[in-house]
């Protein structure tokens, strides 16, 4: 019976003031109630964490609405269904959904965004990394704005992050030169021979602009837009006539006293005299090919085409201190809590 579950869950208890501190975050225990027909019960096995969420918890205007204060911290998971009265989720089906950062989630089978995994003996975590959200936007992105071509020189930022090592791979896939930025020697030594990058530049090092130039000899026709601020304003000199900007976000000024006047990459491309193609862009906006890209992302996975790493959190104690973690760059490829045993 639900009524024998006991969902934890995380919610926002004041805004942030730049960097999260103790207090604005909780943990909340709340007792599941019992299933109405059409619902079906969800135990969190993987949880999602993701840059984007930083935004939400700030009162900013987006593109998303804020949390609402004492509401859960938003995120993907890949879920378990233990209980259901619903023909289009049975017991032990496993999906992801958009259920946050909490133990449980109630469930009705209207709802959108959520979908049954055809794992095809993957891990599970795949599908909320290379192989979900994380590669869908790394592939639409690149698809869609960057248009890569033979030949052509792409720059990701944040590069040994989930969305940064798949763009790469997908471009140098497609005869691309991809040089990498990175926080750190050992990321940098990551891409070059577990991602197969051309080049990889430590923004740590010192002297970025001129390390930047001496991996891109022939200028940056893509690049692929996550950090913004100073990464941003060493790549901008370089970029070359036609060149095209996904911005997918800008990790750099999420922790910013007020977002809202934060500098943006926007802003510094815009400002060029010959500014790029540039634009921000939502995965959601090719939420029509869903079925088709996950599909395609699932082969090179499974094919070696697309190789993947983790950095695994254990419990939902922990999401929080791996979460202000993944803001400063602790990560190495996609950070995940794993929620429960599955």
């Amino acid at each position: 019976m639900t009524r024998e579950y006991t969902n934890r869950k995380i919610v926002l208890n004041r805004r942030p003031q730049g960097d999260l501190r103790d207090g604005d975050l909780s943990m909340l225990s709340e007792p599941v109630r019992e299933l109405s027909q059409g619902e079906f019960l969800l135990k969190t096995i993987w949880l999602s964490l993701d840059p984007y969420m930083r935004p939400r918890m700030s009162d900013i205007k987006n593109y998303l609405q804020p949390i609402g204060i004492g509401k859960v911290i938003v995120g993907e998971t890949v879920s378990v269904v233990i209980e259901s009265k619903s023909e289009k989720y049975k017991q032990g089906d496993c999906v992801t959904c958009f259920s946050g950062w909490q133990e449980y989630f109630l469930a009705h089978e209207s709802m959108e965004n959520i979908y049954h995994i055809d794992d095809q003996g993957l891990p599970l975590s795949v599908f909320l990394g290379s192989a979900g959200m994380t590669g869908r936007t790394a592939y639409s992105g690149l698809t869609f704005i960057g248009k890569p071509k033979r030949g052509e020189t792409l720059v990701v930022s944040a590069a040994a992050g989930s969305v940064g090592t798949v763009v790469g791979q997908l471009a140098k896939a497609q005869g691309c030169r991809t040089v990498g930025i990175a926080g750190g020697a050992q990321k940098c030594q990551f891409l070059l021979d577990e991602m197969g990058f051309d080049a990889a530049v430590d923004y740590r090092a010192g002297d970025l602009a001129g390390r930047l130039k001496s991996a891109c000899p022939d200028g940056i026709d893509i690049y692929f837009e996550n950090v913004g601020g100073d990464v941003a304003k060493a790549v901008a000199p370089l970029l070359n006539k036609g060149a095209r900007v996904p911005i997918c976000g800008y990790v750099s000024a999420y922790n910013s006293l007020d977002l809202n006047t934060a500098e943006t990459p926007m802003d510094i491309f815009g400002a060029l005299s010959e500014p790029p193609e540039f634009r921000y862009f939502q995965v959601r906006e090719w939420h029509d090919q869903y079925h088709q890209i996950t599909g395609l992302l699932t082969e090179k996975v499974l094919n070696g085409e697309i190789k993947y790493t983790e950095t695994i959190a254990q419990g939902l104690d922990s999401a929080e201190a791996a979460f202000i973690g993944l803001l400063g760059g602790a990560n190495l490829g996609k950070q995940l809590v794993k929620v429960a045993d599955y």
